[in-house]
């Protein structure tokens, strides 16, 4: 039997669901919720109905957006549709464009190839990024996945099967940590990175 009342329980049972929050984190912010004006709560859960209601992804680069096609895509004048950067999460373009050094498209994988975790090369959104070079505009493939085992994986084999195509591939240079997220990296490491990219 839980030690708390029932929508307590329950609350610190969903908070415990997030990315990186504990069992003891949860309760911590479960409590300061319960605590907060009833408004700050309100405009907190209207914020997640609201992201969940409104948000979808770009049927061109797979992008988390709320619209079709997403900003980036549909800015011709300040974007190279010639190059194009593929990461693994969406949460990957806002570290890249806090750079300010790349001018290209995205195209969002929404994951990595993981054999241990039975994520497969037809889990990712390798397909739509085959589609998008079919016209032959796009000149080259910049792989910034991340510098993990999972990550490499996914690069070398999109390198596979992008070369064939006469599409020039580049990885980001290794300024990014082995094992780091790109979220968590620094502008000066991730503009050196794109920099210093190099063709697979």
């Amino acid at each position: 039997m839980s030690q708390f009342v029932r929508p307590i329980a329950q609350l610190i049972e969903q908070l415990a669901q997030l990315p990186g929050i504990g069992p003891k984190t949860a309760q911590r912010l479960a409590f300061h919720l319960i605590s907060t004006k009833k408004e700050n709560a309100l405009a907190l859960a209207n914020a997640i109905v609201e992201a969940r209601e409104k948000l979808r992804y770009c049927s061109v680069c797979c992008n988390v957006t709320d619209e079709d096609p997403c900003r980036l895509c549909s800015n011709p004048v300040k974007r190279d549709p010639s190059v194009i950067c593929v990461v693994e999460d969406p949460k990957d373009v806002p570290a890249l464009e806090r750079t300010r050094e790349f001018k290209g498209l995205y195209h969002v994988l929404h994951g990595a190839i993981s054999p241990m975790d039975g994520i497969g090369p037809d889990a990712l959104r390798i397909k739509e990024l085959l589609r998008r070079l079919e016209d032959g505009k796009v000149k080259e493939v910049v792989v910034a996945t991340n510098p993990t085992v999972e990550g490499e994986a996914t690069a070398t084999y999109l390198a596979r099967l992008i070369k064939p195509l006469g599409v020039k591939v580049t990885r980001m240079a290794h300024g990014v940590p082995v094992g780091g997220d790109l979220e968590y990296i620094d502008e000066v490491t991730l503009s050196r990175a794109l920099e210093g990219r190099r063709e697979m």
